[in-house]
């Protein structure tokens, strides 16, 4: 069993010694908000230490591409590398060029398919997954309840991308709280990818509206997502006080959507925390130190209730 070492007194030893460290980080995109805040987290708290800098690449949703950022990393000499992987079931390779070369690997936020045997030099930093579609999913199905709606509502479920860990099991964990006795009033009329795009949903949305049907609540995998169902149904002339719609991630457009009446509810993914606990593995694993090989940062309900606490996090 490997030993914790994320720990903050690790922080404050690097950054008042004369080492210096490059670390290569490749992200799947970068034109994603949350992906954006956990970048960030990356750089920050790399340039609140002396000597170690981070090269940050844009895989472009791209999975060669990211491995050629892994293969360059190794070629330049990086002393560690961060991954959030484009594609979850492709990271095998990764691995394997990585450990090749003796490269400590961290991956973030996306599970790789091989998370349960990775080499003792790399680890996974992330919160779980299980966590963030039920904590959704079920608060949407006590709503539903309060709102008198428990004798039988219809809703539809807006997917990530099905190559990714996290959509998969955020719809899991939607379809495994509408199977439970509680929430077994709930049915799915439909569920399809928007690829985690705003766009795309308001586009899926909008072709689902024209179908007519009668709805009560819209799921979706994250919320850039839930925003763009909002978006279309707003332009459609749909009160929002008449359809539940959840998000995973609390981005600060959802808070904003939510403290606007829009949004009810969101899970908060620290996505700062989960880039700073990266950098912090990574260093670790460059020094030959040990780390969990999984570290798990919660997820946490926010609804109206508790929104406020959220606002000044992001």
């Amino acid at each position: 069993m490997k030993k914790t070492l994320i720990i903050a007194g690790f922080a404050a030893m690097l950054s008042s010694s004369a080492m210096a460290e490059t670390i290569g980080v490749t992200m799947a995109r970068f034109d994603d908000n949350f992906l954006t805040v956990l970048r960030n987290g990356i750089q920050e708290m790399a340039d609140g230490m002396d000597g170690v800098d981070v090269q940050i690449e844009d895989a472009q949703d791209d999975v060669a591409r990211q491995l050629d950022q892994i293969n360059n990393f190794i070629a330049s000499g990086v002393d560690a590398i961060i991954v959030n992987a484009v594609d979850t079931s492709a990271t095998e390779a990764m691995t394997a060029a990585a450990a090749a070369a003796g490269v400590p690997l961290v991956y973030v936020n996306r599970e790789p398919i091989n998370v349960d045997n990775l080499p003792d030099n790399q680890a996974f930093v992330a919160s779980n997954e299980i966590e963030s579609g039920t904590l959704a999913a079920f608060e949407a199905c006590k709503l539903l309840r309060a709102a008198g709606l428990a004798g039988g509502a219809r809703g539809y479920m807006l997917m990530g991308q099905l190559s990714n860990q996290a959509a998969v099991q955020r719809s899991k964990d939607v379809h495994d709280i509408i199977g439970i006795d509680m929430c077994k009033f709930i049915t799915l009329i439909d569920e399809q990818t928007a690829n985690w795009s705003r766009d795309e949903a308001q586009d899926l949305m909008t072709n689902w509206l024209s179908a007519g049907e009668h709805f009560d609540v819209v799921f979706a995998n994250n919320d850039e997502m839930a925003i763009g169902a909002i978006q279309a149904m707003k332009a459609a002339g749909i009160d929002m006080k008449d359809v539940i719609v959840t998000g995973v991630d609390a981005t600060q457009d959802a808070l904003l959507a939510m403290q606007a009446g829009d949004l009810d509810v969101t899970v908060f993914q620290d996505a700062h925390g989960q880039g700073a606990g990266a950098l912090n593995a990574a260093l670790a694993l460059a020094n030959g130190k040990e780390v969990d090989q999984k570290v798990y940062i919660p997820f946490i309900l926010v609804t109206p209730d508790n929104l406020d606490q959220f606002l000044s996090k992001n």
